[in-house]
């Protein structure tokens, strides 16, 4: 029915099952990973599984591929990548030799910018194999109360997914592949997400995010897709104000 497609597309549900909570007062997500909750929380505790803050989620030691620890507070003031990835999947290991690149362009110019590994391996050794290909910090493998937290905390359905978060732990975008792949220079970090986007095959992706709208110019003609941006510019700007005040995604 009408209704049902509605709900599908509201919640972004992409598979099923899927177990969302709300708060009936207000109408918003508490939760989107509620089957996680449950298996995680079995008795209720944590009730009502509202969002915690990043800081307090993560909290506890994490650990170098050289074998030394630090405290999740040493990533306080930085931006963050948050890297739900494991060596099992292809899409990952790709993904994960242009982010090397990527993270050493940031430091480089001098932003203060920090990944987060949270594996999704099968076991400790690929854990420790994939691991020693990159240079920044992971939960460790072992601790797998606060990876299941983190992927619960940002609803994660598929992997390889990249959150930007600011040096406040507030979400950036959820799109941090994407973007990585569309600027191998780095130029656009921390990556805002732009009101209008050129579809490209890297980025369609989030034709299955929400409501989209598509403008298809005569890409011969320069200009015109130059006067077509300036014509939905400031619609798509006046969209994504109207949400942000309501604090939805637009």
């Amino acid at each position: 029915s009408l209704l049902q497609l509605k709900l599908w597309n509201k919640y972004r549900v992409s598979n099923i099952p899927s177990l969302i909570f709300i708060d009936a007062s207000t109408g918003k997500v508490v939760c989107r990973n509620g089957l996680l909750v449950i298996r995680d929380d079995p008795e209720g505790l944590e009730f009502p599984w509202g969002p915690k803050p990043f800081s307090e989620v993560v909290a506890g030691p994490l650990l170098r591929n050289n074998g030394q620890m630090l405290d999740s507070n040493a990533l306080e003031g930085s931006h963050v990548g948050v890297y739900f990835s494991a060596h099992w999947c292809p899409p990952c290991r790709s993904l994960t030799r242009v982010l090397v690149e990527s993270y050493r362009k940031i430091k480089e110019a001098g932003q203060k910018f920090e990944i987060l590994f949270v594996s999704a391996d099968r076991s400790e050794d690929s854990f420790k194999q994939y691991f020693s290909e990159m240079p920044w910090v992971a939960v460790p493998y072992a601790d797998e109360a606060r990876r299941s937290r983190l992927n619960r905390l940002y609803g994660i359905q598929g992997i390889p997914t990249l959150i930007v978060l600011d040096s406040k732990g507030d979400v950036i975008t959820r799109q941090g592949r994407v973007e990585v792949l569309n600027d191998i220079e780095c130029r656009e970090f921390p990556w805002h997400p732009k009101p209008v986007l050129e579809l490209t095959d890297s980025n369609a992706v989030q034709l299955n995010e929400g409501p989209c709208l598509v403008l298809f110019v005569d890409s011969e003609d320069d200009g015109e897709s130059e006067a077509a941006k300036q014509l939905i510019q400031p619609i798509a700007e006046k969209i994504i104000a109207k949400y942000k005040a309501k604090e939805e995604e637009a």
